[in-house]
């Protein structure tokens, strides 16, 4: 049930300004876990300003970030484009997809427990996780996440204000697509080469962290072009 407008608790100017920031930062999140294949409903997609108050505001009506978590299940097809090729040692393997967890930091000042802390739960819960804080998080702090890999944990971090803009819907921004194993395979053998030997694209690139994308991962670039209506390129992650 949505809140009519004139119903919602009056806020401070401040605080207006920190709701619709947080609402534009949530609204991003929720398209980047879809554009990635997660499953998620229309009502998260075009959840309305009023209505994430309603959801995230505490009782005077201000954002509260402990209560901005969600859980993501991968789709079919997500799960399908993150299983790897079989092999004889692997006739059947397992899709490397797995669940998300996202969580606000309330804090405005992190350190490593704050971040050890997080891993701690990724790892009792055995699900992938998107850190998201208000400021900077040092090198020596991310170190909390390192462990997480050798379990095959995926755990990342967001500052709200990398999320503030879909940078995926600028028009400067082409349309990137991760490839499968195989679709991967099947490019490099037309082509005859060795996935180094594609143009590169850095693991910390913007849209490579939107899109989750992980190093040896290689990408389709999809541009526009006035000759050839469209045309597409490769990138290996690193």
């Amino acid at each position: 049930m949505n809140i009519d407008e004139d119903d919602r608790p009056k806020l401070s100017e401040d605080a207006e300004k920190d709701l619709t920031r947080l609402w534009r930062t949530w609204k991003t999140v929720i398209e980047m876990l879809m554009d990635r294949g997660y499953e998620i409903s229309n009502d998260e997609v075009n959840i309305s300003r009023s209505e994430f108050q309603r959801r995230f505001g505490d009782r005077e009506g201000c954002p509260d970030r402990k209560l901005m978590r969600l859980n993501a299940k991968p789709s079919e097809a997500m799960d399908k484009l993150h299983t790897p090729i079989p092999t004889k040692s692997k006739p059947d393997p397992s899709t490397t997809a797995g669940n998300i967890w996202v969580e606000f930091s309330p804090e405005t000042t992190i350190g490593i427990k704050h971040l050890r802390q997080f891993a701690q739960h990724l790892d009792a819960n055995n699900t992938n996780g998107i850190f998201i804080t208000m400021g900077p998080v040092t090198t020596a702090a991310m170190r909390a996440f390192e462990p997480l890999a050798q379990r095959g944990i995926t755990a990342e971090h967001f500052q709200e204000s990398d999320l503030l803009v879909n940078i995926t819907k600028h028009e400067l921004v082409p349309k990137h697509v991760l490839l499968s194993a195989e679709e991967k395979k099947t490019l490099l053998a037309r082509y005859r080469l060795r996935e180094t030997q594609l143009p590169r694209i850095q693991h910390s690139d913007p849209v490579s962290k939107y899109l989750g994308l992980k190093r040896g991962n290689v990408v389709k670039i999809i541009r526009k072009s006035e000759t050839a209506g469209r045309y597409a390129s490769y990138r290996w992650v690193f």
